[in-house]
């Protein structure tokens, strides 16, 4: 894993690369939002989609709402980004359709446009 930040707008930006899956579960959640917070200070993270176990994208798990309710409660910002067109559940993207009109999750296609959003006032 590797942790780079981006600065814009006055707003600081973790973005998180890394070749294997980082969120398995809720505590490795917790984990992740720790070692950004720790190593960088930012409150505002961009993660890729391959970086999320498949779990998380089946809402009958119930995994996507626990661990997003966890960065809402500890106040980060998250985009998540890649493609998300292969989803075929109706479910899936009423939910990514919510979150992107909300203010602290996101799923976007690419990191120009997550850093857009997380820079902005």
């Amino acid at each position: 894993m590797k942790i780079t930040t981006i600065q814009k707008n006055n707003k600081e930006i973790a973005v998180v690369n890394s070749d294997e899956i980082l969120i398995t579960d809720v505590q490795s959640a917790l984990d992740l939002m720790a070692t950004v917070r720790y190593e960088t200070g930012c409150n505002n993270v961009i993660l890729t989609k391959a970086a999320i176990n498949e779990d998380f994208f089946d809402l009958k798990t119930k995994l996507a709402g626990e661990i997003l309710q966890k960065f809402i409660n500890y106040q980060m910002k998250i985009v998540i980004i890649g493609d998300f067109s292969g989803y075929t559940s109706g479910s899936l993207r009423d939910f990514i359709y919510e979150c992107n009109k909300g203010r602290d999750i996101f799923f976007l296609p690419d990191e120009e446009q997550a850093v857009e959003i997380l820079s902005r006032g």
